[in-house]
């Protein structure tokens, strides 16, 4: 069994115990990437959840499954070995800590750049599968990325139909990776409370790919504030909405919010790519999408808003603070 480093869960946030938490909704909209008409459901799912999940997206199970299993291996060994790859700042190994404002959550990760010569100094065990497979399912990811992208802007009638997917694509790009495990937490089992994994947040890139094991947990936010459950689904990814998205299509697509519940049987391994801009790059929303409307968001660069991401907490609305106030 894997402990993290302190196994009370007295430190860690509940939330309380409903249907809503517990029930898998069945209104996630779903997108196959082979289908003719994938770039108007996206725009769709994008205006209405900020979040859909996608099916025959190309990525071989088998390269899915090895990166999985080596990611196991690695969340199995003793705290000792694992923290040798830590403390996360920001990168590295990180363990119930998320972020420098004191979040928790059951949870312990690997969070990693997509600079292949720094993410792996602080690693001395059997390292070199596992870099090789990181590599290629980061590339996969950034190209399944981009092809999301790409039909978005078509999904949106916007030229040129690169102008999302260039961001992710330039070698600047300040792209993510990040593994969570969740270990089972056998007291939830017992006292049917909901323990918080991942604490409620969005995400602040452009775009976020996650695939994840087949154990429950993950939830989105809608509109009204309802939280829903996503049935897990180890065969498929779901695609997130990210705060810099929303700029750029000046609100039409929404962030989602969304959190991670522990598990009290099962363990959860999570796999996101989070698709972000160069540090340099000028975030606003796009002239070809206002058509004679106002902006609702004051220009930023990506430096600037991920610093300010760094300064927050989880549940923060860390957009609020460049939405332009509506004159009265």
């Amino acid at each position: 069994m894997v402990l993290l480093s302190k196994p009370t869960t007295e430190q860690f946030t509940y939330v309380r115990n409903n249907n809503m938490s517990t029930t898998f909704s069945s209104s996630i909209p779903l997108v196959d990437l082979s289908k003719p008409d994938a770039k108007n459901l996206i725009v769709k799912a994008c205006e209405d959840f900020g979040f859909f999940k996608v099916i025959n997206h190309g990525i071989p199970m088998e390269a899915i499954s090895q990166l999985e299993s080596e990611a196991f291996k690695f969340f199995s060994l003793p705290l000792t070995e694992k923290e040798k790859a830590g403390p996360a700042n920001p990168f590295g190994y990180g363990n119930k800590k998320i972020g420098l404002n004191g979040d928790v959550g059951w949870v312990e990760y690997l969070l990693l750049t997509t600079n292949e010569e720094h993410n792996f100094k602080l690693y001395g065990r059997d390292i070199e599968k596992f870099r090789c497979l990181l590599k290629d399912y980061k590339c996969a990811m950034r190209n399944m990325a981009c092809k999301i992208l790409d039909l978005m802007a078509e999904g949106l009638k916007i030229q040129p139909k690169n102008v999302f997917s260039k961001l992710v694509m330039d070698k600047e790009s300040d792209s993510i990776f990040r593994v969570n495990h969740y270990p089972a937490c056998p007291e939830l089992a017992i006292n049917g409370k909901n323990l918080i994994g991942f604490g409620e947040h969005t995400d602040p890139q452009i775009i976020s790919l996650l695939r994840s094991n087949n154990t429950s947990g993950f939830q989105i936010s809608l509109r009204d504030g309802t939280w829903i459950s996503v049935p897990p689904d180890h065969s498929s990814f779901f695609i997130n909405v990210g705060d810099s998205l929303q700029v750029m299509t000046n609100g039409r697509f929404k962030s989602v919010r969304h959190r991670v519940l522990a598990n009290g049987i099962n363990p959860r391994l999570s796999m996101i790519y989070f698709g972000g801009p160069p540090l340099s790059e000028k975030i606003a929303p796009l002239p070809s999408l206002m058509k004679g409307k106002e902006s609702l968001y004051k220009e930023f660069t990506w430096f600037e808003y991920k610093n300010s991401t760094y300064g927050s907490r989880l549940a923060d609305n860390r957009l609020g603070n460049y939405e332009r106030i509506a004159a009265s």
